[in-house]
C-alpha cells in the first residue's frame, strides 16, 4: 500500500487508494484532456474535485502540489522508478501518460514530434485565444462596450479553425489514421467553443466541416464520455 501523507494535498482530499494515481481536476477543457486520457489508457485513477466556486485552486494545499494553482495536476505513487511523481500542466500530463503506458503518442519519432506539435499547438494557441473568446462573450467581459478585444479573439479563433480544418481534410485524425494525445488535447476545447461558450455561430463553426466530423468522431468515444463527466459534481444533500 502506498503512503501519500508527505503529500499535503491529501489533507484536504484524502485518498481511499493511495495506490492509484490521485487526480485533482475541474470538468474543465483543461481538466477533462487529463480524465479522458486516463480513461482512455485504463489507468486506475481516483479522482478529486477542485471547485473552483470555493477556490480550491487558491488553498495552501492545493498550491503545495502546483504553484500555478490551475488544474488539472496529480500523484502517480508509482512513478519513475517506483517512485511517486508530482505533475502539474495538462500537457505534460498527456506526455507523461502516453509514455508510461505506451499509448496514444506513436513510437516514430517524425511522428511522435509532430504529435507533440500539435499538442503545442493547442495549449499556445487554441487554448488561450477560445479562452479569451469565453471571457469576451459569456462571461464579464461580455459587458464591455468596447468589442474590439472579443473581435480580436473570435478573429483569432476563427482563424485556428481554419488551421485545422484544412489540416483534417481527408483525415481521421490529426495524425491521420491514429488517435493521438494531440486530439485528446485539442478537441475538449473546440466543444467547449461551440458548447459551453455558446460561440459557434460568433466564428461560424458551420464553414469547418473537418472540425466538426472528427469531434463528433471524438465525443462518440466512450472513454471520452465517461472522462467528460469527471471528476463527478458532489452528490446533493437530502
Amino acid at each position: 500500500m502506498s503512503d501519500l501523507s508527505a503529500f499535503p494535498i491529501t489533507g484536504k482530499w484524502p485518498a481511499q487508494h493511495p495506490d492509484r494515481i490521485q487526480l485533482y481536476s475541474l470538468p474543465t477543457p483543461n481538466g477533462v484532456k487529463a480524465s479522458i486520457m486516463l480513461e482512455e489508457c485504463g489507468l486506475a485513477y481516483e479522482p478529486h474535485r477542485v471547485d473552483f466556486a470555493t477556490n480550491d485552486q487558491l488553498t495552501p494545499e492545493f498550491i503545495s502540489l502546483n504553484p500555478n494553482n490551475k488544474i488539472p495536476a496529480l500523484i502517480d505513487p508509482d512513478g519513475p522508478g517506483g517512485q511517486p511523481l508530482t505533475l502539474w500542466e495538462s500537457g505534460a500530463i498527456l506526455i507523461y501518460l502516453a509514455e508510461k503506458t505506451g499509448k496514444f503518442l506513436p513510437q516514430d519519432a517524425a511522428a511522435r514530434y509532430h504529435t507533440i506539435q500539435w499538442l503545442m499547438w493547442q495549449m499556445g494557441g487554441v487554448g488561450p485565444m477560445m479562452g479569451q473568446l469565453g471571457f469576451f462573450h459569456k462571461f464579464a467581459g461580455k459587458e464591455y462596450e468596447d468589442k474590439r478585444p472579443r473581435d480580436r479573439y473570435v478573429a483569432e479563433s476563427r482563424r485556428l479553425l481554419g488551421v485545422l480544418d484544412r489540416h483534417l481534410e481527408g483525415k481521421d485524425w490529426i495524425m491521420g489514421s491514429a488517435y493521438t494525445i494531440a486530439d485528446i488535447a485539442v478537441f475538449p476545447w473546440v466543444r467547449n467553443l461551440i458548447g459551453f461558450y455558446e460561440a459557434g455561430e460568433l466564428v461560424g463553426y458551420a464553414d469547418f466541416a473537418n472540425v466538426d466530423r472528427v469531434l463528433k468522431a471524438f465525443v462518440a468515444r466512450p472513454a471520452v464520455q465517461r472522462g467528460l463527466l469527471i471528476p463527478a459534481p458532489p452528490k446533493a444533500q437530502d
